[in-house]
């Protein structure tokens, strides 16, 4: 595995008794003073509430050294611009995707598999890693291994996340006795860590003794609709919709052109040839900054999503993702605290959108209970606070 070159700020010695924020002064460190982070490889929702905390943690506490620990492209922590290190690692195996909604179960493990031949030794090797990096705080969205490793190396953890493996490994045990010591082992791995910071959205994670409730830390985009107008060619005076999704066929390239009232962009890889859809680079733009310009969002139903969409005040339409556990929550989430329309997955596959979008121009209802202020400062500081007191 490799390293990429440190991005971090020069002059951050490791040195005892150098921790002065609130909490406890001058707490003695033991030469400890890094705080690691460990970033799931599934998808990048949860990557990008990471690094909306991270983005806080930096602003806040400039002088603490960070590690993040990921397989995330290359371009994603670059982009945001955070001075941290970056160590490419992974420790889960998350979902294998046939597409951005299609699930593939018997791929997803296989992979497991191999995790598991790998676990205890992984988690050794990784709590000697812990140590001689100086490791203060270990931070985890949601791989199990950083977090029993942890534990091992003496070093506190703290989970922060809106669903656990265990739980969303629980729909498949019955297709194959082997899920059931999948989900022991990732049970027993996230019994090590004290404390999950549970952010809105979240699933059933009863591995996690101690809870403390979280707000978004989802941060707010800057509508750029103009500059994109300019760099695609779309019409800025039509409705823009964002297709937040990775890669998808649909069964025909040109199934939106009928919809010539609007214009579809995406950062993902879609298969469209239409005249009113547009391509973007996800390297050359913050997600945010594109859920903020537009008027809509087709996606499917994820954490990382639901968040932007929330902080933005974007109505989602969205399809459903059988047999993940999570769904049903995110779609209460959906009904509760945004403005959403479901349309079926095979009319997204055959572009038939046409009574989602009549749902959208006639005005969805407005969320029944709006979500709070997003809160990344207060995670931030939660985290220094956990640094400080260990």
């Amino acid at each position: 595995m490799g390293s990429p070159s440190p991005v971090l700020s020069k002059n951050l010695p490791l040195v005892e008794n150098w921790f002065t924020g609130p909490g406890t002064p001058g707490r003695e460190t033991n030469g400890r003073s890094v705080l690691v982070v460990y970033i799931t490889p599934h998808g990048l929702g949860h990557a990008a509430r990471t690094c909306d905390v991270l983005w806080a943690f930096r602003t806040l506490y400039p002088e603490v050294p960070v590690t993040v620990v990921s397989r995330l492209p290359n371009w994603f922590l670059t982009s945001r611009k955070l001075e941290v290190k970056e160590r490419v690692a992974a420790f889960d195996v998350g979902i294998v995707q046939r597409d951005a909604v299609e699930m593939d179960i018997p791929a997803t493990l296989v992979k497991l598999r191999d995790l598991m031949a790998d676990w205890d030794a992984l988690v050794r090797s990784e709590a000697e890693w812990l140590n001689s990096q100086k490791a203060r705080l270990v931070v985890s969205d949601i791989p199990a291994i950083p977090l029993q490793a942890a534990a091992l190396a003496g070093v506190p953890s703290v989970a922060v996340t809106s669903f656990s493996w265990d739980w969303i490994y629980s729909a498949f045990r019955h297709q194959d006795p082997f899920w059931q010591e999948v989900i022991e082992k990732f049970r027993n791995g996230y019994k090590s860590c004290p404390l999950l910071l549970r952010y809105p959205f979240s699933g059933p994670m009863k591995s996690f003794e101690r809870v403390e409730d979280i707000r978004l830390v989802a941060r707010p985009g800057e509508d750029r609709r103009r500059e994109l107008a300019a760099l695609t060619g779309a019409d800025p005076r039509k409705p823009w919709l964002l297709f937040c999704l990775s890669h998808l066929e649909f069964q025909s390239p040109n199934c939106l052109a009928e919809f010539s009232d609007y214009q579809f962009l995406t950062a993902g890889d879609l298969n469209w040839e239409a005249p009113n859809c547009f391509s973007l680079d996800p390297k050359a733009h913050r997600f945010a900054d594109l859920v903020a310009s537009c008027q809509a969002v087709v996606t499917k139903p994820g954490f990382g999503i639901l968040s932007d969409c929330a902080v933005n005040n974007k109505p989602i339409i969205y399809v459903e993702r059988e047999g993940f556990l999570e769904y049903p929550i995110l779609v209460d989430g959906i009904k509760r605290h945004l403005r959403g329309w479901h349309t079926p997955l095979q009319s997204l596959y055959r572009g038939k959108l046409g009574p989602a979008l009549e749902a959208f121009s006639a005005g969805l209802p407005a969320a029944p209970e709006p979500l709070q202020t997003p809160a990344p400062d207060e995670v931030a500081h939660r985290l220094y606070q956990l640094m400080i007191r260990g």
